[in-house]
């Protein structure tokens, strides 16, 4: 029997390796703006077509490289970074584990140039699909420039499964923001079919975090400072008053590279308890230097997820050092536990001599109810005037129902109407005309022949307004209700992508949003099915919604923007309805075509049968 194991031809292992490492055009801008950082570059432009499918550029004023260098690094596991493994316990470069350049020029047509500072000419070499078509000499400026075209060629599959070009686009931005984030000394131009996208000039942490988020994001920004013999943290937090509904703004940094911590991220969040609601989340560029030794960055084929071997003491550091700040500015409440005495209240002399007490001047006889003076109706009661004006205490509070009188009846005889109508409990409300109960300001309780039904205020909203917008897009009979006055929104470069992608749709549904400004909207209007609504929350809780949703873009486009729509302006839990919004509620619910399910396919309408009921009741 022959043997079947057998070693895999190199262009299959490449593939398979950029499997894990390339997976979409994002990537591809990621590892090698990452190089040109690690070869010392100062400058770095990536200039982009058709959100990187069919071409990337991203060319660096590097240190270069020698022609047999230049070949090498198309070579699997080939890299400048480390020599032995202890080197992995010491890694302060971008990359290290030399699989990039090969997985990129397995999936891709890759050209070269590369010149090194003290060379005269420098190396051209084009590699496809990990064959090697050309090597040669050219004249070129100094620094490497790598050109990636049609990325996936030879894999149809993934490239078939990339998502929309906004949708890439929005990638390629995210990545290069986390880069040069990361790099502040380091100046980043983005292209994209020609067009500027941002252009960041070399310079502090704070100047990045503003040139990248607009002029707003600069007086937002508490610094945070502190250090002890496990880890270093510096950078800024975002003011409670500027935290928005929407993600985007939250950056973790570890010896300049980017990570994402789910563990530090509570960190953050909880040092803004109670100053906070639940619902917005705080902006923050928090970076952490720490012995490379101490952290493990090799867990990951993308190396955002990173290991800390004090990680409990890192977080207890983080939170600490986020309440201070916010409490340093006057942001939070704090107490100077180092302050000698009681702060704030003054200390009291020993003695009392020379004291004067203040005294108030008053008239104990005055009467507001009275048209005789004050003093003459105090003598004629003698403090009994109060027992005479019992019988008349009603006048002086009329009730609001004219005509109407008030008996009031004994415990026993009080009605289930009356009891439902005098609560003061606002999470239960009665109506007896349409026998429904609001419960606890979340559902919605109705009698029906085979049960009791409950109803999901907030999905029960989510689905009648998808249903309209839907209907809105389909007929284009949006109607604009004009705000009294516009709103100026600010975003990041990747939201902004999307919020411009969907103007066309946004507009036939009755919004009135233009463009005014890098990355600034003028918000003027917004569908008059949503009556009166902050607008600009509502539009960054879109985008969250957006960004998040299930549904398929390239398929569903109207029905994904339709369903965050419909999320982002539904009623919170929480709001209490009137007896006439609960019963349009109702009727809205049921004239739509799936009434029995929210856009996201939750369970909207429910009933418990009698059934039930009644074996409880057993």
């Amino acid at each position: 029997m022959s043997d079947i194991i057998h070693l895999l031809p190199d262009s299959v292992a490449n593939q398979i390796a950029a499997g894990e490492v390339i997976q979409r055009p994002a990537s591809v801008v990621k590892e090698l703006v990452e190089n040109a950082i690690d070869a010392g570059a100062t400058k770095i432009t990536v200039q982009a077509k058709d959100s990187g499918r069919t071409f990337i550029q991203v060319t660096d004023n590097g240190k270069g490289m020698s022609p047999t260098d230049a070949r090498m690094a198309f070579e699997r596991h080939a890299t400048s970074k480390i020599r032995e493994a202890n080197d992995l316990f010491a890694i302060r470069t971008m990359g290290f584990r030399g699989e990039a350049l090969a997985s990129i020029a397995s999936v891709a047509d890759v050209e070269l140039k590369t010149r090194r500072h003290d060379d005269e000419v420098g190396t051209f070499i084009h590699i496809s699909g990990s064959e090697l078509i050309s090597q040669e000499v050219i004249s070129c400026s100094e620094g490497t420039t790598f050109m990636v075209k049609n990325l996936f060629f030879n894999v149809p599959a993934r490239r078939k499964f990339l998502k929309s070009n906004n949708t890439e686009l929005r990638h390629i931005i995210s990545e290069l923001q986390r880069v040069a984030l990361a790099t502040p000394e380091v100046g980043f131009s983005l292209y994209h079919n020609g067009t500027v996208v941002f252009e960041l000039p070399a310079g502090n942490f704070r100047k990045r975090i503003v040139s990248l988020f607009g002029n707003s994001m600069n007086q937002s920004l508490v610094p945070v400072q502190t250090e002890t013999s496990i880890a270093r943290i510096f950078g800024f937090i975002g003011q409670p008053k500027f935290a928005r509904r929407t993600f985007g703004e939250q950056y973790f940094f570890v010896n300049g590279r980017y990570m994402k911590h789910p563990f530090f991220h509570k960190a953050v969040i909880q040092g803004y308890e109670k100053i906070l609601p639940p619902d917005l989340i705080p902006s923050y560029f928090i970076c952490f230097e720490v012995d490379p030794g101490s952290i493990d960055i090799n867990i990951h084929p993308t190396k955002t997820e990173i290991k800390f071997e004090s990680e409990s003491a890192v977080w207890q550091m983080l939170h600490a050092a986020v309440r201070e700040a916010l409490g340093k500015f006057n942001v939070g409440p704090s107490i100077d536990f180092d302050q000698e005495g009681n702060p704030g209240i003054p200390i009291s002399p020993k003695s009392t001599d020379g004291l004067v007490f203040p005294s108030i001047q008053y008239n104990p006889n005055y009467n507001p109810f009275d048209s005789e003076p004050a003093s003459v109706s105090y003598r004629k009661s003698g403090f009994s005037n109060s027992d005479s004006n019992l019988e008349n205490w009603k006048d002086l509070y009329p009730s609001p129902m004219s005509d109407a009188t008030f008996d009031v009846k004994p415990d026993d005889e009080v009605t289930q109407q009356q009891f439902f109508a005098d609560t003061k409990d606002s999470s239960l409300a009665f109506d007896d005309s349409k026998k429904f109960i609001q419960l606890k300001n979340r559902y919605i309780l109705t009698p029906v022949k085979s049960g009791l039904m409950v109803i999901d205020q907030r999905r029960a909203h989510q689905r009648i307004l998808y249903e309209q917008f839907l209907s809105i897009m389909a007929h284009h009979e949006g109607v604009s209700q004009q705000l009294l006055f516009s709103q100026t929104i600010e975003l990041n470069s990747s939201d902004a992508a999307i919020l411009r992608s969907m103007f066309d749709d946004l507009n036939t549904i009755g919004f009135d949003i233009r463009e005014f400004g890098p990355d600034t909207f003028i918000l003027n209007g917004v569908p008059g099915v949503l009556g009166d609504i902050d607008a600009k929350g509502m539009i960054e809780t879109f985008l969250e919604e957006f960004k998040s949703s299930v549904f398929d873009i390239k398929e569903k486009a109207r029905e994904r923007l339709a369903c965050s729509l419909a999320k982002a302006s539904a009623i919170e839990y929480g709001y209490q309805l009137s007896k006439e919004a609960v019963s349009c509620l109702i009727d809205s619910l049921f004239a739509c075509q799936s009434p029995n399910y929210s856009p996201t396919g939750k369970p909207v309408v429910d009933i418990i049968p009698f059934d039930e009921f009644e074996k409880r009741m057993k």
